[in-house]
């Protein structure tokens, strides 16, 4: 019920914006801010979109939970959609969510009231791989048997060394 309200509020909001900014500065103003707060939208959220990726590269690579620059990537995306939409209310709501301390609040007051059951990597659908504590003497590696291939190798098809291996 509240979701269809959301959707019933959110236009007559901005229908009512748009008559009262409208009425002050008149229409050609009023359409211009509209076009200028989305076009700074934009680029700001282009900024801070490049500003979240190398955020999220950042923790896989530090094999750090990559929860928070997650949140906030949905959060300017979620923003970019706000300031596509034309209206003042939309525009306002999409560049607070550009401000990263407002996008901070709006993570620690969601992460309040979101539980996650389980987490798991792996194939989809499969059961997930079991860590096996590091060892310095084992390689993981894929092979390809070469001597298989259509006569290539010597008559007991076999290959001559490669100068990789030791004999």
């Amino acid at each position: 019920m509240w979701l269809f309200l959301l959707f019933l509020s959110i236009p007559l909001i901005e229908i009512a914006l748009f008559i009262q900014v409208g009425g002050l500065i008149g229409l050609w103003p009023t359409l211009c801010i509209v076009l200028a707060t989305a076009a700074a939208g934009t680029w700001l959220m282009r900024q801070q979109g490049a500003l979240a990726l190398s955020q999220v590269r950042s923790s896989f690579n530090e094999l750090r939970d990559p929860t928070e620059p997650l949140a906030h990537g949905a959060m300017i995306l979620f923003a970019g959609a706000m300031l596509l939409t034309p209206g003042f209310f939309t525009d306002t709501m999409g560049l607070l969510l550009l401000i990263q301390p407002v996008r901070a609040a709006a993570y620690r007051w969601l992460s309040k009231r979101v539980v996650v059951h389980s987490a798991g990597f792996g194939p989809a659908g499969g059961p997930t791989r079991q860590a096996r504590p590091a060892r310095d003497d084992i390689i993981d590696g894929d092979f390809e048997d070469l001597t298989s291939r259509n006569g290539h190798g010597d008559e007991d098809g076999t290959l001559p060394p490669s100068g990789w291996t030791r004999h």
